[in-house]
């Protein structure tokens, strides 16, 4: 019932799959020695790989000693660097392992970005610094802008970086302050001053900040604290390792009508956490599809995998500051376009609104309602309900009015309903 692609297309399709196959298979066999040890060598261990060189123009050193050691190793087809050429996000699996916990778990590792992206961060860099495309990274670095709050500067303040990245876009004192005490990349976290971390950290913190602040968020927001996302573990040169959550959620879109009623309802209480909390700080998702969630395979906890486009509003701040309509509600406008996965929103409404449905809507229309669509599906995660839920309509209407509100503020009080509703229908299968 869900094809991908027309029948015909289908065929073209495997026909292409096996004709890049085989060009792999005659690569491989022309690169065997070179094939043979990529396999039997750990590059994970390899500095120049990691690519710790480029140092302070990378992620972090807390990792180094377990990459380095020889803890943390590639699971199989990942060994390959053949395959790189298929790895467009730059994002591997590997096995890591305590020799005093003996034993080994999942992780993943992440260069957070694209080799084109990585090439491109380089080159702005050198560019920036002595004008020309290639340079000594470890030279060009303290004439940026990343150096800007080297020496003896107190704090990490607004002005500094507002901007940079989602995360910063409108950044309070509080938020940064929060992202320096949390910061997991120096021996001495714990503290909001700047001065407690070496020029050298301050330089990470800033290129990580800009280039991708996934590892901030996953450091200011634990999931030790019971945030959704996955949990941070450190970091090498410019590769990040966080915990292995589970599959994507996107391989749970055929699964038992139970389960997948269970999986929306914690999607729409990761959208009420992240909205309304005790610390004030709205998260808000600007990028929200199947392949940014993954499943727990032992508790089924739904995790957030990819936050690198997450924009933090300090509610608190905006009901001090009070900027204009601060106090009138903010209805998300429904986008019916043609792509996958597209959200309608003001990053500048969201800075200064201290109610915003924005996450409510996200989650109805990319991931439960029949107005998500991903790869070539439609109809959502909890498409095809049994007969007596599709004949009550009451689910139904409340995934449209989510997604798509006809009524003023309609979308807040569906958002509620939906949220009791799959709740008891989660009581109900359980």
């Amino acid at each position: 019932m869900w094809r991908l692609v027309p029948p015909k297309l289908g065929r073209l399709s495997r026909s292409l799959k096996l004709a890049a196959l085989g060009s792999l298979l005659v690569l491989m066999v022309l690169h065997s020695p070179s094939l043979l040890a990529s396999w039997q060598r750990n590059e994970l261990a390899d500095r120049r790989f990691l690519q710790l060189n480029k140092c302070p123009a990378c992620f972090g050193t807390s990792w180094c000693r377990r990459f380095l050691n020889g803890q943390v190793v590639f699971e199989a087809w990942g060994r390959l660097r053949l395959l790189d050429f298929l790895n467009v996000k730059n994002v591997y699996f590997a096995q890591y392992g305590e020799p005093r916990e003996g034993g080994r778990r999942r992780v993943v590792l992440k260069r957070l970005g694209s080799q084109r992206e990585l090439a491109q961060l380089d080159q702005s860099i050198c560019k920036r610094a002595t004008g020309r495309p290639r340079c000594d990274l470890l030279q060009a670095m303290p004439r940026t802008e990343f150096a800007r709050l080297n020496g003896d500067v107190r704090l990490l303040t607004p002005e500094a970086v507002e901007g940079w990245s989602d995360l910063v876009h409108c950044p309070s004192q509080r938020l940064l302050d929060r992202l320096v005490r949390r910061y997991a990349e120096t021996k001495d976290s714990g503290s909001f001053l700047l001065r407690n971390l070496k020029d050298s950290e301050r330089m990470q913190l800033l290129l990580t900040l800009a280039f991708n602040p996934e590892p901030l968020v996953l450091q200011s927001f634990p999931s030790d604290e019971g945030w959704p996302f996955a949990k941070y573990l450190g970091a090498c040169g410019r590769m990040v390792a966080v915990n292995y959550v589970g599959e994507e959620l996107w391989s749970y879109f055929n699964a038992p009508w139970e389960k997948r009623v269970d999986l929306a309802w914690q999607l729409m209480e990761i959208a009420e956490q992240l909205t309304n909390n005790d610390f004030e700080f709205a998260l808000y998702l600007l990028d929200v599809s199947f392949d940014n969630f993954a499943v727990g395979p032992r508790d089924g906890k739904v995790i957030i995998v990819d936050a690198e486009n997450v924009l933090v509003a300090d509610k608190r701040l905006i009901r001090q500051n009070k900027p204009e309509n601060w106090d009138v509600w903010y209805e998300s406008k429904f986008d019916d376009c043609d792509k996958e996965a597209c959200l309608s929103f003001s990053k500048e409404i969201l800075c200064t609104r201290a109610t915003v449905d924005h996450n409510y809507y996200a989650v109805c229309q990319n991931l439960l309602s029949r107005h998500a669509t991903w790869r070539g599906t439609s109809g959502g995660l909890l498409h095809d309900p049994p007969s007596e839920i599709a004949k009550d309509g009451r689910l139904e209407a409340l995934l449209d009015e989510c997604a798509n509100p006809k009524k003023r503020y309609g979308r807040f009080q569906a958002a509620k309903e939906l949220r009791e509703y799959l709740a008891q229908l989660s009581n109900n299968v359980r």
